[in-house]
């Protein structure tokens, strides 16, 4: 069956509290997709945002970011009032995510929630059994940070950074509000989550998460569970993640997430993967994994370099993975991010999971070489999408084009480029009449909108993550052309 969908992060959606939320604005935009003609929302990961801002760099695999805690909900529950709301600064710019502002503002709401939750006669205790214990684990890790000023684990004190359980108790004692807290954060969180995708499940729409293959270094995954990760006897990292120097880089891409042990994981066959992938279906009805290519091979960088140069590949699970989840989950709905240089290990490894790997028509029209993201070199099995989350919007990437390679693209569209503003309506619908059994189209490309509009650009930092969608934008008669178009390709 082929099918469409589209591309938007939960925080771009519009709200009047400076970032989206699983608001009405959500189940609005749900409403949308079904009458554009669309079965899919795909979205960013979840989880709990630290430094940067980056979906991608969690404080918890197990954790959802409060900041999606739709404000009105918990009005109309009484455990806040219209006005404390109203009267909260999240920025002015509704076309812009102000990270300090709803830091500086939300959290205060949150806890006079959980205050007045509290009076009502519940207890921290009714939260946290309604949580998984991993989740459990990261409402006591954010109330230990913030008991150490934000800090992250690595520079705790020795006796609670390596868990001594004297330490551990007395501290679980004193911060046992504050962890509390946390928890109820959670549990309001999969009260609202649930509720949102149940309705978009309801309307004939799935939801596509995103998973990223590594966890950050201050996180609850990485104090709790030093022995999944490649530490040393002091639980340092004695090496961390990247990718290697390439066209884009010439040092390379030093990520710093810490790196399995995958020897040590294959001993409980692959338990916290389990555990991971068990969550993660249980929030999505489909999974991106990022990077993928890091189950076959990885990169290993020593702990402390400075830039990517030095690092080696190393063998990763493979398939074992995999054949113990389908083992235990029976038929794995997930797609392969596989972009970048990929040696023929990975692409067996791919072919052998069955799983659809991605296609991204911003890598394909380049004049120097053929390009395996030609649609005429697509085979079904694949995911299509026009661009991603760390592309520029297909307009902006149109403009920013070289003359050779845009004159590729002319000649491969049979030069039927709409002239002017409609551009991206050509790319659209090389996509969603290419043989690709899903094609993934963002937000932005729909809209036309340019480089202004872009989620993100790797390898920098301060403006990522920001870009929203403004109410209304996208029009009766967008969604009417997105219909026309699903239909005409055999995607309804």
């Amino acid at each position: 069956m082929r099918e469409c969908g589209m591309l938007l992060p939960v925080a771009s959606l519009p709200s009047k509290y400076g970032i989206g939320a699983f608001s009405k604005e959500a189940y609005e935009f749900i409403d949308t997709l079904k009458e554009a003609g669309q079965h899919y929302w795909q979205i960013l990961p979840l989880g709990p945002t630290s430094y940067g801002d980056s979906p991608y760099q969690s404080f918890s695999a197990f954790a959802g970011n409060p900041y999606f805690i739709d404000l009105d909900r918990l009005v109309e529950e009484g455990l806040l009032t219209e006005e404390e709301c109203d009267a909260a600064d999240f920025g002015d710019n509704p076309r812009d995510i102000d990270y300090g502002k709803i830091y500086f503002n939300r959290f205060p709401l949150l806890r006079r929630a959980y205050e007045r939750w509290l009076k009502d006669g519940h207890t921290a205790a009714e939260a946290r059994e309604k949580l998984w214990p991993e989740t459990v684990e990261y409402s006591f890790y954010m109330a230990v940070k913030n008991h150490y000023k934000g800090k992250s684990w690595t520079e705790w004190d020795e006796d609670i950074r390596l868990q001594k359980r004297e330490a551990m108790e007395q501290l679980q004692y004193e911060l046992a509000d504050e962890a509390g807290f946390y928890a109820f954060l959670q549990m309001k969180f999969e009260e609202q989550w649930s509720t949102l995708k149940s309705y978009a499940n309801e309307k004939g729409i799935r939801i596509i998460g995103d998973i990223p293959i590594y966890v950050a270094l201050d996180s609850a995954d990485t104090w709790y569970h030093p022995e999944l990760f490649q530490f040393d006897e002091n639980r340092v990292p004695v090496a961390v993640a990247g990718c290697p120097p390439d066209g884009f880089s010439a040092t390379g891409q030093l990520w710093g997430n810490p790196l399995y042990q995958w020897e040590y994981h294959g001993k409980t066959g692959y338990q916290w993967w389990m555990r991971r992938m068990e969550y993660s279906f249980r929030m999505y009805d489909v999974v991106r994994v990022d990077h993928f290519r890091g189950f076959d091979e990885y990169y290993s960088i020593p702990a402390g370099s400075e830039t990517a140069i030095h690092g080696t590949w190393e063998k990763g699970p493979g398939i074992e993975v995999f054949q113990k989840m389908q083992k235990k989950f029976g038929k794995l709905d997930i797609i392969a991010e596989d972009l970048g240089f990929l040696t023929p290990s990975v692409l067996k490894l791919v072919k052998d999971t069955g799983f659809p790997g991605m296609k991204v028509l911003e890598f394909a029209f380049d004049s120097r070489e053929e390009s395996d993201y030609l649609p005429h070199n697509y085979t079904t099995n694949c995911v299509v999408y026009t661009g991603t989350h760390d592309n520029n919007t297909i307009r902006g990437w149109y403009e920013e084009m070289d003359e050779a390679d845009r004159q590729l693209s002319v000649d491969y569209m049979n030069n039927a480029h709409t002239p002017g503003d409609e551009i991206h309506w050509d790319f659209v619908r090389l996509a969603l009449s290419s043989v690709a059994k899903l094609a993934v189209i963002p937000v932005q490309d729909y809209l036309g909108l340019g480089g202004e509009a872009r989620i993100n650009t790797p390898s920098t930092l301060g403006e990522n993550w920001r870009w929203r969608m403004l109410s209304g934008e996208i029009t009766d008669e967008i969604a009417v052309k997105c219909r026309k178009m699903a239909k005409l390709y055999g995607r309804v």
